[in-house]
């Protein structure tokens, strides 16, 4: 049957998809709008197999936070491109996922991805965009945050870096709450305080920086010694409450905190463009 102009523009309203893909779901669908749209969201399920083994490392970090600051939700979403990423839709959608995860409390990728909105679950929003974009599209990580104290969220411009930070009191300085979680962001930190950093991983560096002394011709109890040394360095280093704070290295985080008579961090989560896969 004849496709009128009219009718594949409107089915291109209804969907997004390209002309020719509507055209061609409504000369196999012999003009049934809505037999088109279910070819062209098994269409999208289709493209999404065959880039299933694609790398989606570009995309967006959102957040979103209460006016309370007692509660606050991260969300990672990937694509392939940055040019998908700066797409408005695209933007729009991202937005839909990260209310979703905020008003249902929802703390993990796979819940998130059976919630319904707007008529469809996540997931089949998401088969809907990989079919309209033509790149892997998928939800990374989503952190929810619930406190008694106060929440802090920080988006590095370019939205490919989000930290949240949690407070153990309340901040009467927005300022310094955004400090800390651009030190978050900045420097990496592993953990709040040394409890936070895996015993693995300390046994490790003790265990590195000893070999790398006994290596340098150092008798073993002054190895063992001098690995401690390294290790306190390590802390230093990784462990936020003893980092220097970058804004001011002759003090370290804590000490900003204390000098500024604000309450401790009690956790943070970080979420960066393809580490937390």
């Amino acid at each position: 049957m004849s496709i009128s102009a009219a009718d594949v523009k409107k089915l291109r309203d209804m969907t997004g998809a390209g002309m020719m893909d509507c055209k061609k779901a409504l000369a196999e669908a012999d003009g049934d709008f809505d037999q088109a749209v279910e070819l062209l969201r098994k269409k999208g399920q289709q493209v999404s197999e065959k880039r299933s083994d694609r790398e989606a490392n570009q995309g967006l970090i959102l957040s979103r936070i209460s006016d309370d600051k007692k509660k606050a939700a991260l969300l990672e979403i990937n694509c392939e491109t940055d040019f998908v990423a700066r797409n408005e839709e695209f933007q729009d959608d991202a937005e839909l996922f990260l209310n979703a995860a905020f008003d249902n409390d929802i703390d993990n990728v796979d819940e998130l991805l059976k919630v319904e909105v707007e008529g469809l679950t996540i997931e089949k929003h998401l088969e809907e965009m990989v079919g309209k974009i033509g790149e892997k599209i998928e939800i990374n990580n989503v952190v929810l945050m619930t406190t008694d104290g106060t929440l802090v969220d920080y988006i590095h411009p370019g939205n490919q870096l989000g930290v949240l930070a949690e407070f153990d009191g309340d901040l009467t300085d927005d300022n310094i709450g955004k400090d800390v979680a651009m030190q978050v962001a900045a420097m990496k930190p592993l953990a709040v305080t040394r409890d936070g950093v895996d015993a693995t991983l300390v046994e490790k560096e003790l265990e590195i920086a000893k070999e790398q002394l006994l290596n340098e011709g150092k008798p073993e109890h002054i190895a063992e010694q001098a690995a401690k040394g390294k290790l306190r360095r390590f802390y230093e280093e990784r462990v936020l409450l003893e980092q220097k704070f970058v804004k001011d290295n002759s003090v370290s985080v804590q000490d900003y905190l204390k000098q500024n008579d604000a309450p401790l961090v009690k956790s943070f989560h970080r979420l960066q463009l393809g580490e937390n896969a």
